[in-house]
């Protein structure tokens, strides 16, 4: 087994080792979700933390790690006499991201089951994972079903498996820790708010820092044996605190001054529900018992605060976490007490500051929340390009707002695909109602009992049925096929020549996009970008499932120019050939938003025409949301529609609560069906 890094040795990262540590200490907080960019250590730090956690006391030869001091009467390796048992290391257990279900839960043995009527079950990760820490990288990119297992599990502090009458529960009481980079995608609102805490990580840009960083990482690959010995005595020194700290929680004090200043500022962010409320109450007693004191103090719910609250307060999903610390800290001085915990602490003052890990050379750099301009955003009064190709001409216009957005149709691709799940489009999946039966292709998941008892029954008295017992064999069993919902690849393919050009025009147009990206983020859809104006197209955004990024280069698209729509299109139909090489069970949907009007260049219109009937020979689902404003419309892009193979719908018709209906699915070849609720 390999060295791991160890935890002592990490240079800043504050207040990622800091949430780590008090879960550590109460894993009652409910587990850490690390938000950062790539390469900031956020594996590193979670591996090097089931280092520090005390070793556990199992009943020998238990595989679900019961304490034998109190076993679980519940255990399906039960029942367990209370007695003496084997120490052994705190787990960590990793969760792939490409993990089945019955990999986490665990997995019957259904032959068994039907032909000898025994619960012969096999332990999944979240048994493994029992008293020790379970580790999600790329928690984002999980499947929503495993993510709510896991957290359900979290939560309960047991894992229940319900298949085909057999019921099998087991103890699964874990730190959970999920990491994850938001530019690969979010986690739905609803999940995020399952983890206790939140922290977002990025790397210094301090030379010194970044210097440490490289000097350590190095001494480490060189001797990893080495240089863990020169950090074992910070490491011993940490591990007794943790244990320490474990002991003195149950006596730590919340008193009435610090539960109304926890109210008071959960009600002051506005979050939802008041898991909040327990979280941040939870995490200032596990602050105390760190700092080695018996009373929650302010400083305490002031850490508290900025670890449970950022990823829980009400936001557009397109807004980043963060909380205004100004605010913070006058909701505290409001209502604070006498107690001793109404001194003001700074950003960097209370709770341990860092964690009370061993001081480190350098601080922590702290980035800078809220203020910035995205990245490609020009500044008031200065002409931009937007990152977009020349060309555009004098009449370029600055990047306009977009309008408030609405709640839109659903538009679904036709026909049923075998995609990620989503919410979008029908599929093949996992989950979802039973639509019939198969031959297992693998490893059987979902049993068809109906099926299997069928294909088994003419064969019993060949097999010399001679009880009760139904005598079943493995060429029997059949797989259940079930449909649900899948996510699709929404390419946006968006106009932004001058005559889209005028600023009230463009605004609505950019609400309507970005009503699309908001409901592609709810169907956990994968979103590209391109877009056309003078003479040439440009990728804006590849295919992502981060709707974030799609929106901030939609905010800082400028207009102007002519209308190169052959060469926009021709680009869309670039991007789906490459993605269809790198996802091909995820089935695109095209969005062109435009006015339908194409100039530049020789016979414009023809070859927008020839460039549209590409999508309509693969079979590509597309819907043109039509522009055209004023009292002449000249219906092109309707036109541009029936080239396409797809259907036009107007910006009003692209709202929900429109007259037009409920439910909208775009239909290759087919006009718009609309169904009145």
């Amino acid at each position: 087994m390999s060295t791991p890094y160890p935890f002592t040795a990490l240079v800043g990262q504050d207040d990622l080792r800091l949430a780590l540590l008090l879960n550590a200490v109460s894993p009652a907080v409910g587990g850490v979700l690390v938000r950062g960019e790539k390469g900031t250590a956020k594996s590193t730090a979670v591996r090097a933390l089931s280092a520090l956690l005390p070793a556990v006391d199992v009943v020998a030869g238990c595989r679900f790690s019961c304490a034998p001091q109190a076993p679980d009467p519940a255990c399906p390796d039960g029942p367990h006499e209370p007695g003496t048992g084997a120490s052994r290391a705190a787990r960590m257990v990793e969760l792939p991201v490409g993990a089945s279900e019955d990999r986490l839960v665990g997995a019957l043995d259904i032959e068994r089951a039907l032909a000898e009527g025994v619960k012969a079950f096999e332990p999944g990760l979240l048994a493994d994972a029992h008293r020790g820490i379970l580790y999600v990288d790329e928690v984002n990119l999980l499947h929503d079903h495993l993510v709510d297992l896991l957290l359900d599990a979290a939560a309960m502090g047991a894992s229940y498996v319900e298949r085909e009458g057999v019921s099998v529960r087991h103890a699964a009481r874990f730190l959970l820790v999920g990491t994850m980079n938001p530019e690969e995608g979010e986690l739905r609102p609803q999940l995020l708010d399952r983890f206790g805490l939140t922290v977002e990580v990025a790397a210094s840009r301090e030379p010194d820092q970044r210097v440490e960083v490289v000097r350590r990482r190095l001494a480490y690959d060189d001797d990893p044996e080495g240089f863990a010995g020169r950090w074992a005595e910070d490491e011993a020194a940490v591990r007794a605190r943790v244990v320490a700290a474990r002991a003195l929680l149950p006596r730590v004090r919340l008193g009435d001054g610090a539960l109304r200043q926890i109210a008071a500022t959960c009600a002051a962010f506005e979050v939802d529900g008041m898991r909040a409320d327990i979280v941040m109450a939870r995490t200032a007693t596990a602050l105390a018992a760190w700092a080695g004191r018996e009373d929650v103090l302010a400083e305490d719910v002031r850490q508290a605060a900025l670890l449970a609250l950022p990823h829980r307060r009400r936001r557009n999903p397109f807004d980043a976490p963060g909380l205004d610390e100004d605010k913070l800290d006058e909701t505290l001085d409001e209502f604070g007490d006498d107690d001793g915990g109404d001194d003001d602490p700074g950003p960097g003052d209370g709770g341990g500051g860092g964690g009370g890990v061993p001081p480190q050379d350098q601080g922590p750099d702290a980035p800078a929340e809220g203020g910035a301009p995205a990245p490609d955003a020009p500044a008031p009064g200065e002409a931009s390009d937007g990152g977009q190709p020349q060309g555009a001409g004098a009449g370029e216009q600055q990047p306009v707002r977009a309008a408030e957005p609405f709640r839109t149709k659903v538009l679904s691709v036709p026909g049923l695909g075998d995609g990620a799940a989503g919410r979008r489009s029908r599929a093949r999946t996992e989950h979802g109602r039973t639509t019939g039966s198969r031959r297992p292709r693998g490893t059987l998941t979902k049993l068809h009992l109906a099926a299997t008892v069928q294909a088994a029954a003419p064969h019993q008295r060949a097999r010399g049925r001679a009880g009760r017992g139904l005598v079943v064999r493995r060429d029997d069993l059949r797989q259940a096929t079930r449909e649900g919902r899948e996510g699709n690849l929404v390419l946006f393919v968006v106009d932004a020549s001058g005559s889209m050009a005028a600023r009230k025009r463009m605004g609505a147009v950019k609400g309507a996009v970005l009503s699309l990206l908001l409901d592609a983020y709810q169907r956990r859809d994968k979103v590209g970008l391109v877009t056309f104006r003078g003479s040439a197209a440009d990728v804006a955004l590849p295919p992502t499932s981060s709707v974030d990024a799609a929106a901030a280069r939609l905010e800082s698209l400028p207009t102007g120019g002519r209308t190169p729509l052959a060469t926009g299109l021709l680009k869309a139909h670039e991007v789906l050939r490459i993605e269809r090489l790198r996802d091909p069970a995820r089935r695109p949907l095209v969005v062109v938003v435009t006015d339908g009007r194409a100039t530049g260049g020789p016979e414009p219109v023809a070859l927008a025409g020839r460039a549209a009937r590409l999508f309509a020979a693969e079979g590509v689902a597309s819907v043109v949301v039509d522009c055209e404003a004023g009292p002449v419309r000249l219906g092109l892009a309707g036109q541009l529609a029936g080239e396409l193979g797809g259907t036009a719908v107007t910006l009003d018709e692209l709202r929900a609560d429109s007259i037009a209906g409920l439910v909208r699915d775009v239909r290759a070849g087919a006009g718009i069906e609309r169904k009145v609720a």
